[in-house]
C-alpha cells in the first residue's frame, strides 16, 4: 500500500489529516491549518510525506509546499490550492474541488485564504499565516 492510500485510510477512519512515510504517520483531529503551522513550529521534518486532508485550500496547499510533501489527497479542494500544487510540481488527487474556501461560520471565504490570497511564496505564506492565527486569537 503507498504513503498517500496509507494516509486516505487514516484520514477516512476519523482523523483530519494524516501524513506518512513508511512506517511514520502523523495525524489528528484539529480542524485548519493549525496542526501544520504547529508542525512548523516545532520544526517537524516532514519532507517526502504524502499528505490527507478534509480542506485544502491556498493556504494549507502552501504550507504542505514549504513543508516538503510528496503528494496530497484532499477530501475538498480549492482551485487556488491545486494552482499551488501545479507550480510546485506536487501531484494531488481530490474528491471534490470547489472555487473557494468558505469560513467556519459559512458566511464568507476562510480568513486564512484571504491572508494569502496574493501570495505565491510559501515561505511567506508561514509569515502571513502566523499572524493572522495571532491577530483571530
Amino acid at each position: 500500500m503507498t504513503d498517500l492510500i496509507r494516509a486516505r485510510h487514516i484520514l477516512h477512519d476519523g482523523a483530519t489529516y494524516a501524513l506518512v512515510r513508511e512506517n511514520e504517520e502523523i495525524f489528528g483531529t484539529e480542524r485548519g491549518i493549525s496542526p501544520l503551522l504547529a508542525l512548523i513550529d516545532k520544526s517537524r521534518d516532514v519532507r517526502g510525506f504524502s499528505a490527507a486532508d478534509k480542506i485544502v485550500g491556498k493556504a494549507a496547499a502552501l504550507l504542505y509546499v514549504y513543508m516538503g510533501v510528496a503528494a496530497v489527497y484532499a477530501e475538498v479542494l480549492s482551485q487556488s490550492a491545486a494552482d499551488v500544487f501545479v507550480a510546485h510540481h506536487i501531484p494531488y488527487t481530490c474528491n471534490v474541488r470547489t472555487d473557494c474556501i468558505i469560513n467556519r461560520r459559512g458566511d464568507g471565504v476562510c480568513p486564512m485564504e484571504k491572508a494569502v490570497a496574493d501570495c505565491a511564496d510559501p515561505a511567506r505564506a508561514v509569515i502571513l499565516l502566523r499572524a493572522k492565527r495571532e491577530e483571530m486569537r
